[in-house]
């Protein structure tokens, strides 16, 4: 294990790419044609790598403007609001484009003679016609696939063992015995998908009255259990290595690979060997980059998607600043060859908790028809946890 002052300082630099983002008012296009002014991102954070952005005005002589996002349903409803005149791409996991951006008109389709050959090159997961990329109606490519992984909880393996996290899953979480040794990573929807899974409900169907009361009393037992709580996944690994906690919600290998890169082995991704959707207990991400229907949309919008397909550039995106993630096109030698031993043991790709059992073990991300009301749950939760 690295020295403390070593660790602590390269995770803080890992940490400046996470925190530094840029209020949408300051990417309000100015007046003139959109090919004088940036391009502008609103995305997750492998598309904020500076070797991205410089290797893009290098080729295609645009500047990146990106702000950096934890919540797809209010990247959604920033849309809504009228800032699909800020954006020309937009970057979200999988079922939002499906189910609501394409539907109210928030995003344009992309040419399927240009794109779905990229496609073919993808893990057969990917394989066209994709799914998540597709129109209800199947006629129309609503975006490119890319980072993709599963979100469940991170241990520290040297305390909890990890084939017993596997086996035990969610209920770590409701066990009293590791109440106060438990932290929770701030991303909202995540968390209210997480405590669905603990509460014995799949987030992803209408649920009963009872189902609610079940997600009311486990969320709030989560919360009364936590003891440390932060949107930065970088804090939350350092309170791991300093001893504060055990184990954290909502983790994966997108919020640990860069501590595990760094040495700290015993971080560890844990996607449960079962669960309530449909008997799995993880939950497969997948990200979709899309063309925002902006009125003013950039000219290189297109251009973008291209380019972050080629096989530097995805590579690139897969080791963001420093926070490794697996890639679809990792199944194109070009790809897999550039990652190092080290990277891929960081993702955990060949590991006995590795990407297969995560894909195999995890439900498809989709979209909670009660978020609105867990929401509420969620926030009285957090109230009552800062209030007593």
């Amino acid at each position: 294990m690295p020295d403390m002052k070593t660790t602590r300082r390269r995770f803080l630099k890992g940490a400046g790419a996470a925190a530094a983002t840029l209020g949408a008012s300051a990417l309000l296009p100015k007046p003139g044609h959109a090919a004088d002014r940036a391009l502008h991102l609103n995305c997750w954070d492998g598309y904020s790598d500076p070797r991205l952005h410089d290797k893009f005005l290098e080729e295609q002589g645009t500047r990146i403007k990106a702000e950096l996002l934890i919540s797809d349903p209010d990247a959604i409803n920033r849309l809504r609001a009228g800032e699909i005149k800020v954006w020309d791409i937009i970057n979200l996991n999988q079922p939002w484009a499906r189910q609501i951006m394409w539907p109210e008109g928030l995003i344009r389709d992309i040419p399927k003679d240009r794109f779905e050959p990229y496609f073919e090159k993808m893990l057969p997961e990917f394989q066209p016609p994709f799914y998540w990329a597709s129109s209800e109606d199947g006629e129309h490519l609503l975006g490119v696939c890319q980072r993709f992984d599963t979100g469940e909880f991170v241990i520290n393996s040297d305390v909890i063992d990890w084939r017993t996290a596997q086996e035990v899953g969610w209920d770590l979480f409701n066990d009293k015995a590791n109440a106060g040794r438990i932290g929770m990573l701030a991303y909202d929807n995540w968390n209210i998908m997480n405590a669905c899974m603990g509460a014995g409900v799949d987030p992803f169907k209408p649920h009963s009255e009872e189902e609610i009361a079940s997600f009311d009393k486990t969320i709030h037992n989560w919360m009364n259990a936590t003891k440390f709580i932060s949107d930065d996944f970088v804090q939350m690994n350092l309170a791991m290595v300093n001893g504060e906690i055990d184990l954290y919600y909502v983790g994966s290998t997108y919020t640990c690979s860069g501590a595990r890169l760094d040495g700290l082995w015993n971080l560890l991704a844990i996607t449960p060997a079962s669960g309530p959707s449909n008997g799995r207990g993880g939950i497969n991400w997948i990200e979709l980059t899309s063309v925002v229907n902006n009125p003013d949309l950039h000219p290189k919008a297109l251009d973008f998607l291209e380019f972050i397909l080629q096989p530097e550039i995805a590579y690139i995106v897969g080791t963001a600043d420093g926070l490794l993630q697996p890639v679809a096109q990792m199944s194109q030698p070009e790809v897999l060859n550039r990652y190092t031993k080290d990277q891929l043991r960081a993702i955990q790709y060949d590991d006995p908790n590795g990407l297969q059992w995560r894909l195999d073990h995890a439900a498809q991300m989709d979209i909670n028809p009660d978020y609105d009301l867990m929401y509420e749950i969620y926030l009285d939760a957090k109230r009552a946890r800062e209030a007593a």
